[in-house]
């Protein structure tokens, strides 16, 4: 393992000791830990799963190893702890070993928030990361794992201040210290401050321009305010720095053909789509990559753009998580693609797969929502797709302020937005349409300039509301 990988006694000497003899797997716990960072598999370490194999066999009972190994498992939300049997062993296993073991209070926290997590309490997880920053505000593996897991909570605030809180106490010669302004500035912006968003996550690029996360904010920021040439000027300007983030390139490629959908050039974004979105997220069956691709065709289908062929392939890709139901945010994009490929049995089966979770929640903060936020929007969508405008719009209008907590951004929320105004436009409801309308001048004021707002509100005024 390279000499740049901190090893048992730098570890010892950052305030941050983990109960290993093992210099290998200390350093392999850096490997992991950098790649997460950088959404990027370093392909002379092995990647992650490389340094994930082999962090096992340098010390198999080394606690942290395990926390970072099955936590990235949990993080990703590709697999439920729920029906997969060897990921909730791992959660087991780990939790045997800490109590078996003399490790710190800091590892402690670490094995119990990885264990909230597992069985869905996201928040409590994260008050559990924030005891740890609070004695430890370098541990970056308790700061990120917070900052995804606020994410899929949609909890914006929490995740600013998070990032907030620890920054004084980093220095720039520390491993890892440009990439906290990524993730400060994805914070701020997620809170409105988009001027403020944008310088910091420049001060990130500054630092280090292959940070894929900065790239992302930056582009964030140039879509929530519409200010669609430069967010492609400076995604086509900075392609060679963040195209080797290989975890998070199909994403930062989405974002640029959000412009295109917003600019009405659909046949780009198609293009960015066929062979970007779509190869990556074939390749890697990320969840971010699905989630992406799902979104991307539902809005260009609402466009009025015909993407059915691409459904039916994308299909492939997202049945076999129809059961996992690990977030609500990650189910929707399944219905989205289901009702796209006219699927109608993959769409009932994860309506009541979800409905039946929904009677029994226990400690999962999604089965605990899916009641009133999670099945009337899956409801809401069925609708839709069957042309039911009117009752789309009465189960999807009282959740507008509430649908920030399925989680994920602004941006990919917008989505839900826009699907309201498309239905109160199509709706034969006269108060519907004259809704639809009130949206449209709401939107107007927050993203001033935005051509798909422009275009809607056309459509808006030929129905003489």
């Amino acid at each position: 393992m390279a000499l740049s990988f901190r090893d048992c006694q730098a570890w010892r000497d950052e305030g941050l000791s983990l109960f290993s003899s093992s210099n290998e797997a200390c350093k392999l716990y850096d490997a992991i830990l950098t790649q997460y960072v950088k959404w990027t598999n370093d392909e002379t370490l092995g990647g992650i799963e490389g340094c994930m194999s082999a962090i096992q066999k340098a010390d198999p009972d080394f606690v942290m190893g395990h926390v970072i190994v099955t936590g990235l498992e949990l993080i990703s939300t590709t697999s439920s702890p729920r029906l997969n049997e060897r990921l909730s062993s791992a959660v087991r296993r780990t939790v045997e070993l800490a109590g078996s073991q003399d490790i710190s209070p800091r590892e402690k926290l670490h094995v119990k928030a990885l264990e909230l997590f597992s069985r869905g309490s996201f928040l409590k997880a994260c008050e559990v990361w924030e005891d740890v920053l609070m004695d430890h505000p370098t541990d970056m593996l308790a700061l990120k794992f917070a900052h995804d897991a606020y994410f899929y909570m949609g909890a914006q605030i929490p995740m600013r201040d998070s990032v907030a809180r620890v920054l004084p106490y980093w220095k720039p010669h520390m491993p890892l210290f440009s990439y906290l302004k990524g993730q400060y500035a994805f914070g701020l912006l997620e809170t409105r401050y988009y001027d403020q968003a944008l310088k910091v996550a420049l001060e990130g690029l500054s630092l280090t321009p292959e940070d894929a996360w900065s790239v992302h904010s930056v582009a964030h920021v140039y879509e929530m305010k519409a200010e669609l040439d430069e967010g492609l000027k400076f995604m086509e300007g900075r392609e060679k720095d963040w195209q080797v983030s290989d975890m998070l390139a199909s994403h930062n490629y989405w974002h640029w053909a959000l412009y295109f959908i917003e600019k009405g050039q659909h046949e780009a974004a198609l293009q960015i789509y066929d062979t970007q979105v779509f190869r990556r997220c074939k390749a890697s069956g990320a969840m971010l990559d699905m989630v992406d691709a799902s979104s991307m065709l539902y809005r260009l289908e609402m466009e009025g753009a015909c993407v059915k062929d691409r459904w039916r392939e994308l299909l492939q890709v997202t049945q076999p998580h129809t059961d996992d139901h690990v977030t609500l945010f990650n189910d929707l994009h399944f219905l989205m693609v289901s009702l796209g490929a006219d699927e109608s049995g993959a769409a009932r089966r994860l309506l009541e797969g979800l409905q039946e979770l929904a009677k029994k929640p226990g400690d999962n903060e999604q089965h605990q929502m899916a009641e009133n936020i999670g099945i009337p929007m899956c409801k809401a969508m069925m609708e839709y797709n069957q042309g039911n405008y009117n009752q789309a719009l009465e189960l999807l209008y009282p959740l507008r302020y509430q649908m920030v907590h399925i989680g994920g951004s602004d941006a990919q929320r917008d989505l839900f937005s826009q699907l309201l105004i498309h239905t109160a436009l199509k709706s034969d409801n006269k108060r519907h349409q004259k809704l639809g309308r009130c949206l449209l001048v709401e939107r107007d004021a927050v993203r001033p300039n935005s051509p798909l707002t422009q275009r809607l509100m056309k459509k808006a005024l030929a129905l003489h509301v």
